[in-house]
């Protein structure tokens, strides 16, 4: 029995390697949220059996939980590039026909062909729609639009765009060539009661499940979701200290549980060895 125990406690060290080792990988991807692998004992026994004579039976893996604590922003010189200083998430949508919403914190988009904003899996960010002062009237996500930028001031394509703002609030205003403005919307921010049953799919991406519950879309300054940050990324809130503290703890928890497999291997021979 003791080669199973401490084959659970091999195992959930080599997850916990994987887990540091992954957070260490993506020390440089913007918007990732380091992992934390999270781990319970293994114990059984009859209801006659005596709970002062059992010994546990190992280790499992409960879960590979992410920590979606704040990242450092960091600023840049692009308007497209935006950060988020609170809870929130941008949302994001994907090309029909499937039109997949993810939710990410990276927030480094780009204008493409089509003169949409997209993000670095080509998804679409959204925009909700805005009255003349600037007040959102709906907040679903039924209602949030793809953010593209105009060409051309409206009715009169004579009068070229010429520069784009985002406040802090989220809200888009396009400027052009005559002076005026436009307010395209607000950029919509989601959040989620459980964000650790989100689902990530890479690029600093998640979809929402069961777990993590609906989005709450609103625009930013509302609630948890913060506020928008124009001009500025968030790095990983990855601190290599202690990334590296774990890795040698996890490497310590690895070499002894290797020790306990072979001295049970020695008892083993020296009692066969008998004669």
């Amino acid at each position: 029995m003791s080669f199973y125990t401490s084959l659970s406690g091999l195992k959930g060290a080599q997850t916990d390697l994987s887990v540091v080792s992954n957070n260490l990988a993506n020390v440089g991807s913007t918007g990732f949220k380091r992992s934390r692998a999270q781990f319970g004992d293994l114990f059984s026994g009859s209801p006659t059996q005596s709970t002062k004579m059992q010994a546990g039976q190992g280790a499992r893996l409960n879960a590979v939980v992410q920590q979606f604590t704040q990242g450092t922003l960091e600023a840049t010189d692009k308007t497209m590039d935006l950060a988020i200083a609170g809870e929130g998430f941008f949302v994001t949508r994907g090309d029909p026909p499937r039109e997949a919403v993810t939710y990410t914190r990276n927030g480094a988009f780009q204008v493409n062909a089509n003169r949409q904003v997209v993000d670095t899996i080509g998804s679409t960010l959204q925009l909700l729609p805005v009255d003349a002062a600037g007040n959102v009237t709906s907040a679903t996500l039924a209602s949030a639009t793809d953010f593209v930028l105009p060409a051309s001031a409206p009715g009169n394509p004579a009068i070229p765009l010429i520069n784009v703002s985002i406040g802090i609030d989220g809200l888009v205003t396009a400027t052009y060539a005559d002076g005026s403005d436009e307010m395209l919307g607000k950029i919509a921010l989601a959040s989620f009661t459980a964000q650790e049953g989100l689902r990530p799919i890479g690029d600093s991406h998640w979809q929402s499940t069961g777990d993590s519950g609906p989005p709450a879309i609103d625009a930013a300054t509302n609630g948890p979701l913060g506020s928008v940050r124009s001009g500025a990324l968030e790095r990983a809130n990855v601190d290599v200290t202690e990334e590296l503290v774990a890795l040698i703890s996890a490497q310590r928890n690895f070499q002894a549980n290797a020790k306990a497999i072979e001295t049970a291997s020695n008892m083993t021979q020296a009692i066969v060895a008998i004669r």
